[in-house]
């Protein structure tokens, strides 16, 4: 039958088709049939973690509660954790509101979106002091800005190329005002932020790009009262081709706009921890700041977090006196020398740090002797990096370590804290943070034990905070390997959370160690893991 046959009889009685016709439209009812299956069991047969790429805004101020947009895959029943305490996320129509306790201590919190089949990787989420103000555009001129009226942490986004944002702030004359933007360092945003403090007029009075790694930060006096704009654009931080300024949906940032306290660093940079006590160095702070100081644990067992109840901003430092002492290269090209108390045979382990600490020098570090004799040398070991040496005295007798700049820089802010470890110690660490139990199907935890300074005692590893049904056992290999332990998870029933493997040594309780996973993207490392377990 021709085409035009066809046409001509559609909606006739005549239904008479050939053999071919028949088995086709047959097989075009099954396909239509097999479309229709996958679409009702699809959110089941592809059910996979929610994953969780950015937030914005990306920090909330102590004592509020904030909606938060999520970027990434987040399915009706996941659920999002928060680490430490003080900090509590729901889920509501795919958004998250964030609760931020009044008492939560200022710093950085992680947060990991979690469902029947797994979690994602956590997401950092800073806790401030200051009230937060949201970005509004259009702010691009720098002569039409967004006013801000007050002491506040913007929460802005770059979010497409050549955008810019500018925000106006009244000034008197001898006031200083400290305009720090965290985009980079904590919150991995793919931008090299630029910051301006621009006139009325658009005059550019000063400005910054690289204060704390790619992150810019400024404080800039008035020399008479007016409006100044702190103006915001970026390029990227994979440089590219592009000759425009940079920017996209992932470009957030927070952006502290101050004439109140701000801590750049605190001296000492090493405290007893039972009794803390330090000073803060900065910008309009006062006496009565200096006095009510606090501090809270910071991401590692050694490492606090000080801050102040009107401090805009938190600092850290190392909480173990006894290992350590600081200096400051006062002159460009100068030096400072720290002397060591050494042992023969008796490695020493100096970590020089400085980088880490938002601090401005790049350590070097050289080991003398009383004849001045050069006896080891170690540089940093990535461009604005800290320095780690490890030194074999041959010798009892008086050692000296040497610390300049790789660069010749020198100043208030070329501070160096120099850790000294001598005693036999290890490290725990594992390759993944997250562990799925399958039905019948025990995950397995490797986790490496990492003795440095000849320490050879035997180390127990137990998993603690497991979820109800969860449990942990060692398994025993055939031939024991000391520097690797292996945990068998399995449970019982459908449960999910976090938990830490830690480290004893009998009879010696300061030898417990928390294994950590390192977060390549952030730098960092974190002692929360995660396990879900889909049930028998």
């Amino acid at each position: 039958m021709s085409i035009e046959s066809r046409i001509h009889h559609k909606g006739t009685k005549d239904t008479k088709k050939t053999k071919g016709e028949s088995s086709f439209e047959l097989l075009s009812c099954f396909r239509l049939l097999c479309v229709l299956c996958a679409f009702v069991v699809s959110p089941n047969a592809f059910a996979a973690p929610p994953t969780l790429t950015s937030l914005y805004p990306a920090g909330a101020q102590r004592g509020t509660t904030v909606e938060v947009t999520p970027t990434g895959t987040l399915d009706a029943g996941t659920k999002v954790w928060a680490s430490g305490s003080g900090v509590s996320v729901e889920v509501v129509k795919g958004k998250l509101k964030v609760t931020v306790a009044e008492a939560a201590a200022p710093g950085t919190y992680w947060l990991r979106a979690h469902n029947a089949e797994g979690a994602s990787a956590p997401r950092p989420f800073i806790v401030g002091t200051l009230p937060d103000v949201a970005e509004k555009e259009p702010n691009d001129d720098s002569k039409r800005p967004q006013t801000i009226d007050r002491d506040c942490v913007v929460n802005g986004k770059l979010e497409k190329s050549g955008d810019v944002d500018s925000f106006a702030v009244q000034l008197k004359k001898g006031q200083t005002l400290v305009a720090s933007l965290e985009a980079h360092h904590t919150l991995r945003s793919p931008m090299d932020a630029m910051l301006q403090i621009v006139s009325a007029d658009g005059l550019v009075l000063e400005e910054n790009n690289d204060w704390r790694g790619l992150d810019p930060q400024i404080a800039f006096t008035a020399k008479k009262d007016g409006i100044y704009v702190a103006r915001v654009y970026a390029f990227p931080a994979q440089p590219d081709t592009s000759v425009r300024y940079f920017g996209s949906d992932s470009c957030v940032y927070r952006l502290t706009l101050t004439t109140g306290p701000f801590a750049d660093f605190a001296v000492p940079p090493l405290v007893n921890a039972d009794k803390p006590v330090t000073e803060l160095r900065g910008w309009n702070l006062t006496p009565v700041v200096q006095k009510a100081l606090l501090f809270a644990r910071g991401p590692t067992d050694d490492l606090l977090s000080v801050y102040g109840p009107d401090v805009a901003n938190v600092v850290p430092v190392r909480g173990d006196p006894r290992r350590g002492t600081f200096g400051i290269i006062e002159q460009p090209g100068g030096e400072t020398r720290l002397e060591l108390t050494c042992v023969k045979g008796r490695t020493l382990t100096l970590i020089a740090e400085s980088r880490s600490h938002g601090l401005a020098a790049n350590p070097v570090v050289r080991v003398v002797d009383a004849d001045k004799k050069e006896l080891a040398r170690a540089v940093p070991g990535k461009l604005n990096g800290d320095t780690t040496l490890t030194f074999t005295p041959p010798a009892d007798g008086p050692y000296w370590a040497v610390v300049s700049d790789l660069y010749a820089g020198g100043g208030p802010r070329h501070l160096v804290l120099l850790r000294t470890l001598w005693e036999p110690d290890y490290e725990l660490s594992v390759a993944a943070d997250r562990f799925t139990v399958a039905p019948g199907k025990p995950a397995q935890v490797v986790v490496k034990v990492a003795r440095v300074r000849g320490f050879n005692k035997p180390v127990e590893v137990v998993a603690e905070g497991l979820p109800a049904g969860v449990k942990a056992e060692v398994v025993q290999p055939a031939k024991p390997d000391p520097n690797t332990i292996t945990l068998s998870l399995t449970a019982d029933k459908t449960a999910s959370g976090a938990f830490r493997l830690v480290g004893k040594v009998k009879d010696e309780p300061k030898l417990t160690r928390t294994a950590r996973f390192t977060m390549a993207d952030f730098e960092v490392s974190t002692p929360d893991l995660w396990v879900t377990s889909q049930g028998k």
